[in-house]
C-alpha cells in the first residue's frame, strides 16, 4: 500500500503513541480512530465526558466528519457508578438515532481522569 493510506496524529506528550489514525481505503471511504480525555481534569464526570466529547468533536471537524459518523465508542471510566452521569452528557451530545455501538468499562487511569473515550468514525465513500 502508499504510504499516504494511513495519517496519524501523534500524541501531544507521547509521541509514539496517535491522538488519531485515518485509514483511507484505495476506493474511498475509511476510517478514524481517535481517544480523548478531558482537558480540564478537576471536573466532575460529566464535565469531564463534555470536555472529551469536545476533543473528539474537533478531531472530526478536521477529518471532515461529524459525530453521526461515529460508528463504535469505548469508554473507560475509573468508576462504573458513574455511568448514569456519562449517559446524560453522551446522550445530550449524541444525535437522537445515531448512536454507536458502545461499551463501558471501569479501569485505573492516570490521577485526575475520570473517563478517556475511544471512537471508531467511518469516512464517506
Amino acid at each position: 500500500m502508499a504510504p499516504t493510506d494511513i495519517t496519524r496524529v501523534p500524541n501531544r506528550k507521547l509521541p509514539s503513541k496517535s491522538a488519531v489514525s485515518v485509514y483511507r481505503l484505495p476506493g474511498g471511504g475509511g476510517f478514524l480512530w481517535a481517544v480523548a480525555t478531558s482537558p480540564d481534569r478537576t471536573q466532575d464526570i460529566k464535565a469531564q465526558t463534555l470536555g472529551a466529547l469536545g476533543v473528539l468533536e474537533r478531531y472530526l471537524t478536521e477529518a471532515g466528519l461529524d459525530r453521526t459518523r461515529i460508528v463504535k465508542a469505548e469508554i473507560v471510566v475509573t468508576d462504573h457508578d458513574n455511568k448514569p452521569a456519562f449517559d446524560e452528557a453522551w446522550a445530550s451530545w449524541m444525535p437522537d438515532g445515531h448512536g454507536p455501538v458502545r461499551s463501558f468499562v471501569e479501569s485505573r487511569m492516570p490521577e485526575g481522569d475520570l473517563i478517556e473515550i475511544i471512537i471508531t468514525a467511518a469516512l464517506p465513500a
